[in-house]
């Protein structure tokens, strides 16, 4: 059976399209704002859709993420509210995947088995866990693929071509390439520079390949839609959505911008 998210690709590609892969954090600004904004991310314009696990120390992410992770979590967000999230949002929206992207930590703390089962029950297409390191990725990976859960790795600027094969053996869904060096939200990326290490990686795998980290306005959105599959947006929208501004119109923008 197709995935949610390999038939977002197919799609794109036959129409000679880009997707656009937003992020949000579980439970920001609150409970029920959060539902709000994750039920509206499709019709503004999202093809996929991150759903970020918050968590006490986001190693890899910047203020804007923290302080949305620390604020979920005051608010009382939990692994079992988000999968609850994912299934309120699966009655209205069968077809745009969700990604969860998080930390090891919280899967290991709810047990490895039981994550993907739930994730899977709930409606999660893929997961994408940042600080996992390939060497031990079995973990994960085995239950991902007993349920049907496409498991997203990371590849960045740092990545080895020779360490390409063992971050690339059991991924699947997309590939996200970090376009920057550093943590979420503190430097914009140039496509200039990415292009020859996208083209390297594209001797390694035929996944798609969406580029995040340093996306923040359409400008950045439309250089990076031409050497990349999708491209992804977090920080800039966490930022809009802290702020209580017009998330919807931005990613219209984004959207528009990638066309």
């Amino acid at each position: 059976m197709t995935s949610r998210i390999s038939s977002i690709f197919a799609s794109n590609i036959a129409g000679g399209k880009k997707a656009l892969v937003t992020y949000i954090v579980a439970g920001d600004p609150d409970l029920a704002a959060s539902q709000e904004i994750l039920e509206s991310l499709p019709e503004a314009g999202a093809d996929i859709i991150e759903l970020g696990i918050p968590f006490t120390d986001p190693m890899a992410d910047g203020p804007v993420i923290q302080d949305a992770a620390l604020r979920a979590l005051a608010n009382g967000m939990t692994i079992a509210k988000l999968f609850q999230m994912v299934r309120d949002f699966r009655i209205k929206n069968d077809t745009t995947p969700i990604v969860l992207m998080g930390y090891f930590n919280s899967v290991f703390a709810y047990g490895a088995e039981k994550f993907a089962l739930d994730a899977k029950s709930a409606g999660v297409d893929g997961l994408l866990i940042v600080d996992l390191p390939s060497e031990e990725e079995d973990e994960l990976v085995i239950p991902c693929k007993e349920h049907g859960l496409d498991f997203i790795r990371l590849a960045t600027p740092t990545t080895d071509v020779k360490r390409l094969p063992s971050v690339l053996k059991n991924a699947s869904g997309f590939l996200y390439y970090v376009a920057v060096a550093g943590i979420t939200g503190t430097t914009s990326a140039s496509a200039d520079n990415l292009k020859p290490a996208l083209d390297e990686i594209r001797k390694h795998t035929k996944l798609p390949i969406c580029v995040g980290f340093g996306i923040k306005t359409p400008e950045d959105a439309k250089a990076m839609a031409e050497i990349a599959d999708g491209v992804v947006v977090g920080s800039a929208l966490v930022d809009l959505i802290s702020k209580k501004a017009d998330h919807s119109a931005f990613i219209k923008s984004l959207k528009s911008s990638i066309m």
